[in-house]
């Protein structure tokens, strides 16, 4: 019997319920990660078992390389599926943004690139006979409410310029919410991604890539030291573990840790196209179908993003993403599924995809995704198998996790003022009363002296104490209530209730008191 794609350490019983499960993680089978016995040694070690490593590792051994894919905790488990599974060459970041920081001819090139991402799942699905469920479909970006649809003229004349398919129609095929005239966009996909990333998985394991089970504690110039003790020596690492745990401060200062929010509702089989639906509110809203039965489809609806742990936002973000939907959607049912992930997004909208700036030339990181991590992950294969094999790439330059574009500047300095807002918490006071009123499975930091302690108690009554420091830069944790998590509001590092670590950068867990 198929079992649900587990999304958590073994070792961590403490938060297996504590995050909403995401719609595709139920009834998939992934292949199993071996454990590490002795040291090992490959051409490429690929730390991140999501999309991009897995990719990496797949174009990779296709070319003849040896590869060994490491993860703490198994494949999928990360945000490739706490994702809404959008496959888009319509970036998160708008055209027209892009436009201005990067000029014409690399965004031209930005978009051809996730463009081919979308081909090449199309065709590896296609290849390696992986049943998830891709299909076209057009996409639709409208305007706000408050918003004029001519604001959207500027964004279709980049988008022309940089080579997208996209004309105008008078609104988009959902009825009886009217968008008014709105941007449609041929060429765009969906698909099912724990499906299509367990057949990937398979794929790397047949042609013969080790997938390894091991949380990496080190890096020391392309060795990567494994918490079991163990080595894995390769002539290249490639980092594709969303944020960079080998890097310490240089790749933190050009991104920032976002949460997004997703719902999955049924609505009537045929009441709603499929297709890809975005507005323009801040933070937008994005919407696509996924298939539930022959009564009912699933309508997807993900948004209200915010900075990681600088806000605890309770059960506010579902809530409000279920009133949007059905102020627009009628025949929408009760929530089914809902879930977040977390998004890191570059200062200048595009992802870092290349050698990690000032360390070994061997050392190549995948990060920043900017909201479009699946396109991202499968263009980090194609870009990262050309750079290591010594071949040239026409993304390389846009992609260069080195660069610095003048343009961004504003936005390098408004995150920097977020990063700054986190440290201040050294400066607040925290709680001071007795851990009595904490009821079970909640948290809160409290001042003890000049230390401040993170405090959880588990559903059975019982106390963990922490540091609530994170053990990163030394950001100040906060509560998540929502998934029961200790989130750093620095640089996106998150910690179960207990102190486990579950996203980086940080490496460990937060240390005990």
């Amino acid at each position: 019997m198929s079992q649900p794609l587990k999304i958590r350490p073994e070792t961590d019983a403490a938060s297996q319920d504590t995050q909403t499960t995401p719609l595709w993680t139920h009834g998939v089978d992934v292949p199993p990660l071996m454990p590490i016995t002795a040291t090992v040694r490959a051409d490429v070690c690929v730390v991140g078992a999501g999309i991009a490593g897995l990719s990496v590792a797949y174009q990779l051994l296709r070319s003849g390389a040896s590869v060994v894919v490491l993860d703490g905790r198994g494949v999928g488990a990360g945000e490739t599926v706490r994702t809404s599974a959008h496959l888009s060459n319509v970036l998160d970041t708008r055209y027209a943004q892009l436009e201005s920081v990067h000029g014409v001819e690399r965004t031209t090139l930005v978009a051809a690139s996730h463009a081919r991402a979308i081909d090449e799942i199309e065709t590896i699905a296609t290849h390696e006979g992986i049943a998830c469920e891709f299909q076209r479909v057009d996409g639709y970006l409208f305007a706000a409410p408050e918003d004029d649809p001519a604001s959207l003229d500027d964004e279709r004349a980049a988008a022309v310029r940089a080579g997208l398919d996209t004309d105008w129609v008078e609104r988009a095929p959902l009825s009886p919410f009217d968008t008014r005239r709105c941007l449609r966009f041929r060429g765009q996909a969906v698909f099912h991604p724990a499906r299509y990333l367990a057949g990937l998985a398979r794929a790397v394991a047949d042609n013969g890539g080790q997938l390894l089970a091991g949380h990496a504690t080190g890096f020391e110039r392309t060795n990567v030291q494994v918490a079991t003790g163990h080595t894995v020596e390769a002539t290249h690492v490639v980092v594709a573990t969303n944020t960079p745990v080998n890097d310490r401060v240089t790749m933190h200062t050009k991104q920032a840790a976002y949460r997004t929010y997703v719902i999955a509702a049924p609505v009537p089989a045929g009441s709603i196209p499929p297709a890809l639906y975005w507005d323009t509110e801040d933070p937008f809203h994005y919407v696509r179908l996924a298939r539930h039965d022959d009564a009912r489809d699933l309508l997807i609806v993900g948004g209200e993003d915010h900075h990681t742990g600088q806000s605890n936002p309770g059960r506010a973000p579902f809530e409000r993403l279920e009133a949007w939907a059905h102020a627009r959607f009628s025949g929408l049912g009760a929530v089914m599924h809902q879930w977040s992930g977390q998004i890191m997004a570059s200062i200048d909208g595009l992802a870092y995809i290349g050698r990690n700036p000032g360390d070994d030339p061997n050392v190549f990181i995948a990060t920043g995704d900017t909201g479009n991590g699946l396109t991202s992950g499968t263009i980090t294969g194609l870009l990262l198998a050309d750079l290591i094999q010594g071949r040239e790439n026409p993304w390389a330059d846009a992609y260069d996790p080195a660069r610095i574009r003048p343009r961004a500047a504003w936005t390098f300095a408004k995150e920097g003022l977020h990063v700054a807002a986190g440290y201040a918490r050294w400066l607040a006071p925290a709680k001071s009363q007795a851990h009595a009123e904490l009821a079970p499975r909640c948290g809160a930091v409290f001042q003890r002296g000049l230390r401040k302690v993170a405090v959880y108690r588990d559903e059975t009554g019982r106390l963990h104490e922490r540091s609530a420091v994170c053990p990163h830069l030394g950001g100040v944790v906060v509560w998540n209530d929502v998934e029961k998590s200790w989130d750093c509001p620095c640089h996106g590092s998150r910690f179960d209730g207990q102190g486990c670590v579950l996203n980086g950068p940080a490496t460990g867990g937060l240390e005990p008191v």
